[in-house]
């Protein structure tokens, strides 16, 4: 197995992107992706950074990302957010969502982050057994909530 994790770079972007919208197939939400190329580009790398992501490459491949952002609690400071792990549906099972996972893990430590978290759909069994063997808590209490584009302009 020729394959590596490494952190993202501007050229990564696309091939990133090409495994948001496969994400968003499996989760039956492929109308929801909004992002461009640019956008995604100048949200990693520009002036305004919003996130870091890590790829796994194979034969110079893109094969998967983690893709995780800082955001601050007022209960316990600075957290981050996972925000997607994706490993393309072919290469799944071989651990490289786990390699992903621990990539981000390790920089969670190093920032001396207070929590790391991220979301999983109730329905994704494969997604929460892959994070039930790192003893994650997996919190029903909270509901999510949201304003798409359109409501915020609403009101």
């Amino acid at each position: 197995m020729n394959l590596i994790v490494r952190k993202g770079t501007p050229s990564d972007i696309a091939p990133a992107l090409h495994l948001v919208k496969e994400l968003a197939i499996y989760e039956k939400a492929s109308n929801e992706v909004e992002v461009t190329i640019e956008e995604m580009t100048e949200w990693g790398f520009g002036n305004d950074k919003q996130f870091d992501f890590f790829v796994a490459e194979e034969n110079n491949s893109i094969i998967g990302i983690a893709l995780y952002y800082y955001k601050y609690s007022t209960w316990k400071g600075k957290c981050l957010f996972l925000e997607d792990i994706i490993v393309t549906e072919s290469q799944r099972g071989r651990g490289i969502g786990k390699l992903l996972f621990d990539e981000v893990v390790n920089v969670a430590k190093a920032e001396k982050v207070r929590r790391m978290e991220w979301q999983v759909l109730e329905w994704n069994t494969p997604a929460i057994k892959f994070y039930e063997k790192y003893n994650a808590t997996l919190d029903g209490e909270w509901i999510n909530c949201k304003l798409t584009n359109d409501q915020l302009e609403n009101l």
